[in-house]
């Protein structure tokens, strides 16, 4: 067993030297230094809620993911991910772009307007929103991707406090 465990680099507990914890790198197309922390680092419940989500897919939610999963355009993304306190469809992290598929619930009561609202708190936290309807996700999976590999390209609007330089004439293209 020690034979095991030294090969692979392993000591057991109360053995040896004491090791350095490090910061785990960054994920696959994500840099801490574009990435506001707060995408990544989520409390629990919220991960633990978005780990059960992954299980309970709808169709259209399932069939756009097994695009998704292609990386069109060369993009990556992420499914069901935790940002407090909501929990969104789908992410492209590095293009800061949110992916809702929405079903007929979406359509009915208060709910566009609870919608809109977390819309703009994303915005906020500098996430462009698509909505897709499932029956179009359904109906023209191609239009969704192509708009979605569109959308990647686009320029994110500012985070909370980065519109002040730009108001003050610094930086960016013109």
């Amino acid at each position: 067993m020690e034979g095991a465990l030294s090969a692979c680099g392993m000591r057991r507990m109360g053995t040896g030297p004491s090791v350095s914890l490090r910061l785990p790198p960054p994920r696959a197309g994500e840099d801490f230094v574009s990435l506001h922390p707060a995408v990544l680092t989520q409390p629990i419940k919220q991960v633990k809620r978005a780990r059960k989500l992954r299980k309970e897919m709808s169709l259209p939610e399932v069939l756009l993911w097994i695009e998704l999963q292609k990386r069109p355009g060369g993009h990556k993304f992420r499914k069901q991910v935790p940002q407090k306190p909501y929990t969104l469809d789908f992410a492209c992290l590095k293009a800061r772009l949110a992916i809702e598929v929405d079903g007929e619930a979406h359509n009915r009561g208060d709910q566009p307007q609870k919608d809109e609202i977390r819309d703009r708190i994303m915005a906020e936290r500098g996430f462009r929103t698509m909505r897709f309807p499932a029956y179009e996700v359904l109906n023209n999976m191609e239009g969704c991707v192509m708009g979605i590999v569109a959308a990647c390209g686009k320029p994110n609007p500012p985070r909370n406090g980065e519109g002040d330089h730009a108001k003050r004439g610094g930086g960016g293209l013109r």
